[in-house]
């Protein structure tokens, strides 16, 4: 598929810097013209994916986030977020809703549910000790 234009961008892993992920993605799919609802399921996609680095990879320390987005021929949206934390032992079963590994801070382990909830495709990939990376895609309009 043709990338018809693309941005990268790293913040550190803090909860101010959700918003900022946000409000660059919303204005990068601007260009795709999306419809509000569209541009909402994007944010909040981008927010959990977001806040899982800085809740779950990072946990004690502050390590980077790295943010790829890429326009498609189709209309589609293209999403990466990855870190370099920790690492996940076992995607599928975080994938589950409701799992999490942070039970002590509240956490409601759906984070994953919403990513593939509000995006088309969700993909994850991750290794122990060196960081997840979270794939998502989305067309827009028809």
């Amino acid at each position: 598929m043709t990338v018809n234009n693309k941005f990268m961008m790293n913040v550190s892993a803090k909860s101010a810097n959700e918003s900022f992920a946000r409000a660059c993605i919303s204005a990068f799919a601007a260009q795709l013209d999306p419809t509000l609802e569209e541009v909402n399921d994007i944010k909040t996609a981008v927010s959990e994916a977001v806040t899982n680095c800085i809740v779950h990879a990072y946990r004690e320390k502050i390590g980077k986030i790295y943010i790829t987005g890429e326009l498609l021929e189709g209309n589609i949206i293209r999403i990466k977020i990855r870190d370099t934390g920790c690492g996940i032992e076992n995607v599928e079963k975080a994938m589950e809703p409701l799992y999490t590994t942070r039970a002590d801070q509240d956490r409601s382990g759906m984070g994953f549910t919403f990513m593939e909830a509000f995006m088309d495709e969700v993909k994850v990939t991750s290794q122990v000790g060196k960081g997840t990376c979270v794939h998502m895609s989305k067309k827009i309009g028809n």
